[in-house]
């Protein structure tokens, strides 16, 4: 039953070429900024836009091909939506029944298998009521139930956390994961939140102006990330240089000292909390330490996000204590240092 599609589609000015597969038990998160064509990709897994070229099979059957397009009604899937899209005029229970209703089963037999569903997201004892009346964790519970229960061969999951408060989302967050460890068809998660693919995907692929521009597990992706929209969500400064040796000359200049030989094209990627500040250059004989300007600084958790700007640009957390005693603000000139250890290079 593995999903094995081939994505291509013109919106606009935008032109959408996005391959991957999906395998039965597994849950590939496809993740990117707003406006990189994620929503596309689903819109065509889901029958809703048909493809300009690719195909889109489960297994032996075809869904989308050069002379074929399965409407959404006959596609063995369930769909989650940002929103829980549940019908506002049926009980939670007619709505997660809605899917096999539409397929032709008589209401009686739908409400039955609806209700251990409920009972399986946690809503036992709400079926009655209305969505208005439910909280927005509950309404994205019974939306998952609607999804799952007609047994579907793909479940699709549009930004299924992103209307959620922080505390909901966390708790929803441990619920669907659950319930995606135990689902045997091919499940794919559209999101621009990094935390959502890390905690709930097999496989991530990273999807920038409508292209794959890094495929992996949670950890590759994160551990070695290939282009600066990924690296600023793992929380990376990611620099491409030339390595030679025990030193990467940077594309944009300046050099930088790295503890392992590097040779040819690399990234060199360097964690915030591995940069310090300084107000007058560090004494001693520190091999990466270089003049830089403070252009933004932001509240990031504990800490404050600090942005340097200079021969190379970097991003450095401080905490709250440092950054008064050193008189921090935009505009600052401060001395930055890194040690070489604490630098991971590469290749490109």
């Amino acid at each position: 039953m593995t999903l094995d599609a081939h994505v291509v589609v013109q919106r606009g000015s935008l032109g959408v070429d996005v391959e991957f597969w999906v395998g039965d038990g597994e849950v590939l998160a496809v993740l990117g900024p707003n406006g990189a064509g994620k929503s596309t990709v689903l819109r065509v897994l889901a029958g809703l836009l048909p493809p300009d070229a690719g195909r889109v099979a489960v297994g032996q059957d075809v869904w989308d091909s050069a002379d074929r397009h399965v409407p959404p009604h006959q596609r063995s899937l369930g769909m989650v939506f940002q929103d829980h899209l549940l019908f506002p005029h049926l009980s939670i229970t007619e709505n997660v029944a809605f899917g096999l209703r539409s397929r032709g089963m008589r209401r009686a037999p739908a409400r039955a298998a609806a209700a251990p569903w409920l009972d399986r997201v946690g809503l036992t004892g709400l079926g009655d009521r209305r969505p208005g009346e439910l909280s927005g964790g509950q309404a994205q519970r019974a939306a998952l139930a609607r999804a799952l229960v007609g047994d579907p061969r793909v479940l699709l999951l549009d930004e299924p956390l992103s209307a959620l408060d922080a505390r909901t989302r966390l708790a929803v967050r441990a619920e669907l994961h659950r319930h995606l460890r135990d689902y045997a068809g091919s499940a794919v998660l559209v999101t621009h939140d990094p935390i959502d693919a890390m905690a709930l995907a097999d496989r991530v692929v990273v999807v920038e102006d409508g292209r794959v521009v890094q495929a992996g597990t949670p950890a590759e992706v994160a551990r070695r990330p290939r282009t600066d929209y990924v690296a600023r969500l793992v929380g990376l400064v990611l620099l491409p240089g030339t390595g030679t040796g025990a030193q990467v000359a940077l594309d944009g200049g300046g050099v930088v000292a790295v503890a392992e030989a590097a040779a040819g094209p690399v990234f060199v990627a360097v964690r915030p909390e591995s940069v310090a500040l300084y107000l007058q250059r560090p004494a001693g004989s520190p091999r990466n330490v270089w003049p830089l300007r403070l252009v933004a600084a932001t509240p990031h958790g504990s800490v404050v996000r600090c942005d340097l700007a200079g021969e190379v640009p970097l991003t450095a957390d401080v905490t709250a204590t440092s950054f008064a005693e050193l008189g921090l603000a935009p505009g600052a000139e401060v001395w930055a240092s890194v040690k070489a250890s604490e630098i991971a290079v590469y290749t490109r």
